[in-house]
């Protein structure tokens, strides 16, 4: 067929906007790539004492950095805020130190307490680097603090170290120590020289510092008050255009299907692919059980820093090595969920599948499983240090950068197995694919699956010499582009495509939605990712666009949540009744689209309130790092990529499980038990602890709230033994469930069915056949 008799379904002009828009966001994101390549801190080829003699090199920088990556210190404690929540800050350790070792030494040359707080401030904030000659001058009291700071760390991270509170990283080498003292050195000296032709530091004046004097630029409270404006006009726009207009989301499914009848899942007959994704879900669910119980752990070692209830857990699971673990099968948990859901959902969509499908989903599941266990494996080996720094650690150990913690050569299998999976999908859709407009749902569906691989591949954009700022720009493509944009795009369409063949939406309102969601996404969402970026040595523009636009991200947060009651009577069987009314023989999936539900509610709350309090810049710049930040972390991430996956896990277990007592009171423990427990979690331990971390570096500094000190005063303590009792529920209610379901699911894996996919008659029109091209 010519791509010239092919409709499409909607007016031209939704795939010209979101054509537009995206090129546009990725326009500006290729613009700033350029800027923060050129504008980032630059690393002195050599750092000079007050003498003339060389302090460290260039070299020594780039090694300590490698040497914080190797030992997994970014899962201690956070560089430029980011990282772990429960160690120190690293940046602003040694810039107070520094600071107070300045204050000591100028108050031993005789000057007074006002005179030399007023000399460390005027040093701090001098920029004595030379372009021409790549060398940084330290001033007499910076020298002092650099000596006086290898023998902190020389401790902090020796023997004498390691015995008091949360188990260190283990660094006794005298040369790795001093190359990583002056990786801390020089990440202290830009948050305070100033910028070359600016009146600000290379970090915005972060982290806030006194004696530094470091505060908030005029530039973090003037964004602030714009993406403030930028969000309320925009959703005011938007919200007047969804009530004129009624096609603009789901309540355009005014005009009802006659019959709302669905196909039992049990009559089904898999395709051989399908039958597959058992063995994904199995391992779902086992990764799912591995990261909830490290996030317990993880949540435990605030209170009892040396173990579990007295068993010493440090001493073979740091706390550094259990975080680690848990980001990375956080991911690996999530992205295999669609990986599985992607290959069941292929044969519904084309109503056929090719031969030999079965086997190429195995060789990836296969794959999947080498990258996940050599990964983890990997980690633990350079943490433990059994990889050295002069062997493979970055490529088979661990990068050391939050979410691409994994080797090198593991995150490149990954990346080819993604690409294997995107074979298999248009292996799978290839007539659909032929017979339809490039504009319509099956291929808006391919283009949100090739993004995947290819923006996770992104990741790959940087060395392990690369200057900081420079990797913290790509990561976050990653963090944000890959997981909060790419992932819900494909997500929206597969919820999307799920509707459509339930019967329960027509193709043209689930066209809509999608295009919304691109053309939302691509203007806030895109240039939104710079809101990361605000303090790890980016040019002040990235702060400035990314805190007006990320704002708008905000915008289809709040429309899913103003469509949240249309979106529940969906499934109506008849005229008034919503699903939840309607038996169990008419709609099987309850359970799936509950947690479809629940997605749009943490999406609201976890991503867009909680996201944006602390993408103010004004407020995070005082809380970046802190527990408001894994409260929305948690909130977004488990409340949206965790709920989804547990979605697709719960519609794809109705085709494998028969309906039962049992195989009911497990979802639905799992949906409550996880929703009860992830409430629990951010109400009543993170958004409270957060408050008083906040407070606290208003009141006192940054360094203060991020000392781990601060997690043992009583009321803190209180806060984080209150959380147990919402992790048992999420991990016992919740998560063990789905192991229960999932080992269902892979028993019956080759049960019989009745009708295939590609079968015509009957079982077509009640699996929506005729709503895809309505």
């Amino acid at each position: 067929m010519k791509i010239s008799d092919r409709k499409m379904l909607l007016s031209p002009l939704w795939l010209q906007t979101a054509i537009v828009t995206f090129l546009l966001g990725f326009a500006v994101l290729g613009y700033l790539a350029l800027r923060v390549s050129t504008d980032h801190p630059p690393i002195p080829r050599q750092v000079l004492s007050a003498d003339g003699s060389t302090l460290f090199t260039g070299e020594d920088i780039i090694s300590g950095q490698q040497i914080f990556q190797k030992y997994g210190l970014m899962q201690y404690g956070t560089i430029y805020g980011h990282g772990a929540y429960l160690g120190p800050d690293f940046t602003a350790q040694y810039l107070h130190h520094q600071g107070m070792e300045m204050l000591s030494f100028y108050r031993g040359q005789g000057l007074s307490d006002a005179e030399a707080r007023e000399r460390i401030r005027r040093e701090l904030k001098a920029n004595l680097y030379d372009l021409n000659t790549g060398t940084l001058k330290y001033t007499k009291g910076q020298d002092q603090a650099f000596g006086t700071m290898v023998d902190f760390y020389r401790d902090w991270f020796g023997t004498s170290g390691n015995s008091k509170g949360l188990r260190r990283p283990a660094i006794t080498n005298e040369g790795e120590i001093k190359r990583l003292t002056a990786f801390f050195s020089w990440a202290a000296w830009t948050s305070a020289a100033v910028r070359p032709d600016a009146s600000y530091s290379y970090t915005n004046n972060w982290p806030a510092d006194p004696l530094a004097g470091n505060e908030p630029t005029a530039q973090a409270l003037l964004w602030s008050v714009l993406s403030l404006a930028a969000l309320l006009g925009g959703t005011g726009v938007v919200l007047f255009l969804f009530g004129r207009y009624k096609w603009l989301g789901w309540h355009g499914e005014e005009e009802r299907l006659s019959e709302r009848r669905f196909i039992m899942p049990d009559e089904v007959r898999l395709t051989p692919a399908q039958r597959a994704t058992a063995w994904y879900f199995l391992v779902v669910a086992g990764l799912f059980l591995c990261q909830g119980l490290l996030g317990g752990v993880n949540a435990h070692y605030h209170v009892e820093s040396e173990g579990f209830f007295g068993l010493k857990l440090d001493q073979w699971l740091p706390y550094n090595l259990s975080r680690m673990w848990h980001v990375q099968l956080a991911l690996f948990f999530v992205a295999s969920s669609f990986l599985a859901m992607g290959i069941f959902l292929a044969p519904m969509i084309a109503r056929r599948e090719p031969r030999h499908q079965d086997k190429l989903a195995l060789l990836l599941f296969g794959a999947l499983v080498v990258v996940v266990v050599g990964s983890l494996a990997g980690e633990a080996a350079s943490i433990k240090d059994y990889i050295g720094l002069n062997g493979p650690w970055f490529w088979i150990g661990s990068q050391g950068w939050e979410y691409l913690d994994l080797g090198r050569l593991w995150q490149m299998l990954l990346t080819m197995g993604m690409f294997l999976w995107l074979v298999i999908l248009v292996r799978g859709l290839k007539d659909t694919l032929q017979e339809e407009h490039p504009g319509n749902m099956p291929w808006l569906f391919l283009y949100s699956a090739l993004s995947i691989p290819l923006f996770y591949a992104v990741g790959m954009a940087f060395s392990k010499s690369s200057n900081f700022a420079v990797i913290d720009f790509w990561r976050f493509w990653v963090v944000h582009l890959w997981v909060e944009d790419f992932l819900e795009l494909f997500t929206t369409i597969m919820v999307a495509y799920i509707f459509v063949l339930l019967g329960v939406v027509r193709a043209r309102v689930a066209n809509i939605i999608i295009y919304m969601d691109i053309i939302l996404y691509s203007i806030g969402g895109v240039i939104g990712t710079m809101h990361h970026l605000y303090f790890s040595g980016a040019p002040a523009i990235h702060m400035a666009l990314g805190a007006f636009f990320s704002a708008m991200e905000v915008i289809p947060l709040v429309l899913l949540t103003y469509e949240a009651w249309r979106f529940m009577q969906l499934g109506a069987a008849g005229g008034e009744k919503s699903m939840f009314a309607t038996p169990s023989s008419q709609f099987p999936h309850k359970w799936a689209v509950m947690f479809l539900i629940a997605v749009g509610f943490w999406n609201f709350l976890g991503a867009g309130v909680f996201g944006f309090l602390i993408n103010l810049p004004i407020v995070s710049y005082y809380e970046i790092g802190t527990q408001w930040t894994a409260n929305h972390g948690h909130g977004a991430l488990m409340g949206v990529y965790g709920m989804l996956a547990m979605g697709f896990f719960m519609f794809v277990a109705r085709y494998f499980i028969p309906r039962d007592r049992a195989s009911e009171l497990a979802m639905r423990s799992s949906f409550w038990s996880m929703n009860i427990g992830l409430a629990w979690m951010l109400f009543i331990n993170l958004f409270p602890v957060g408050v008083l971390q906040l407070n606290d570096a208003l009141t006192y500094s940054y360094w203060h709230a991020r000392a781990p000190e601060f997690f043992q005063q009583p009321l803190v303590r209180v806060f984080e033994w209150l959380r147990f009792p919402g992790d048992a529920i999420f991990i016992v209610g919740g998560i063990f469930p789905v192991v229960y379901l999932a080992v269902r699911m892979f028993i019956n894996r080759n049960r019989p069915g009745g009708h295939g996919w590609q079968e015509e008659g009957e079982f077509t029109r009640l699996a929506g056949g005729e709503n895809l091209k309505a």
